[in-house]
């Protein structure tokens, strides 16, 4: 249930892992730039290297197989490569694959990866709330990140036909992979990704999802986790920041943010399938939450 639960809320909020840049290089390195309002994640394929960022304690070692996901945050360092000398400052080049990263040598290069996430502007509220300014996943304890990040070498590094179109959905599938490793390993703040990674609420958000424009009742929720009603509204909230009917109220939004842009459902329609009363009731609620009618927000989404 959480896994399609984490792919609907990735469908609704247009997840997509894009692969932007990297280098291979050998000996001593170091590598900064400036990131003002961006969601990143940089993948260590091959080597090691020493993270500094803003928001961060100290520095955070990345091993073979780890990935630092950046979460808006303003600046970074990464350092690496053994040997005597000055660091050579490397820039990573633009473009996947970049000429520097053909006919890479896994056992004597540092291989980095880096990708940004892009997502709809809700999907981006959504998830810059869930994560750290700097989020660490462990490669050594995910082993289908690890494969996913040896694929991806294995086609960048060789140049083969259909090499591009074979990025395009590893650098997918190593998003998914990282998203999965960090539920699994990190301790997560309130809000969605800890909402659906909780096996006591899962029952109610699954009724929820399946039928949101039920009106339901806080009790009718509760007896679906199986807990009492105050338990219940108190584990909600704390799990996900929000209470039940918030978040409740909030899906239906992102569903009806969905059926504007992408379907020629009547207004209407759609106020009564979420379950409001009136057309009228629905515009105000859309309104409010969105900022604009959902007329005004279908027009500026398709245009």
């Amino acid at each position: 249930m959480t896994g399609d639960q984490l792919s609907e809320v990735f469908e609704l909020v247009e997840v997509r892992g894009q692969m932007t840049g990297g280098f291979a290089v050998r000996g001593p390195w170091v590598t900064r730039a400036a990131l003002p309002g961006q969601l990143k994640f940089m993948a260590m394929a091959r080597g090691r290297a020493r993270l500094t960022a803003d928001g961060l304690d100290g520095p955070i070692e990345l091993g073979p197989g780890d990935v630092a996901v950046l979460n808006d945050i303003s600046w970074l360092e990464l350092a690496g490569g053994t040997g005597e000398g000055p660091r050579r400052e490397i820039a990573p080049t633009p473009g996947f694959p970049s000429s520097v990263l053909l006919g890479a040598d896994g056992d004597l290069d540092d291989v980095l990866f880096g990708g940004r996430v892009e997502l709809n502007p809700v999907g981006r509220a959504l998830l810059t709330r869930a994560l750290p300014p700097v989020g660490h996943v462990r490669g050594v304890t995910a082993a289908s990140l690890r494969a996913i990040l040896d694929r991806l070498f294995a086609e960048v590094t060789a140049d083969r036909v259909g090499s591009a179109f074979a990025i395009r959905q590893y650098g997918q599938l190593l998003l998914l992979e990282v998203l999965r490793a960090y539920l699994d390993q990190a301790e997560l703040p309130p809000g969605w990704l800890r909402l659906l990674t909780d096996e006591r609420l899962r029952p109610a958000l699954g009724r929820m999802h399946a039928e949101p424009g039920r009106t339901w009742r806080l009790e009718e929720l509760a007896h679906a986790a199986a807990m009492s009603r105050t338990s219940f509204a108190e584990r909600f909230r704390t799990t996900a920041g929000v209470p039940p009917l918030t978040y409740l109220h909030r899906w239906r939004m992102l569903l009806a943010r969905r059926a504007l842009r992408d379907g020629d459902v009547r207004v209407g329609s759609l106020a009564a399938e979420l379950g409001y009363g009136s057309e009228s009731a629905f515009s105000t609620a859309f309104k409010r939450e969105v900022g604009e009618s959902p007329l005004r927000y279908r027009d500026r989404a398709r245009g």
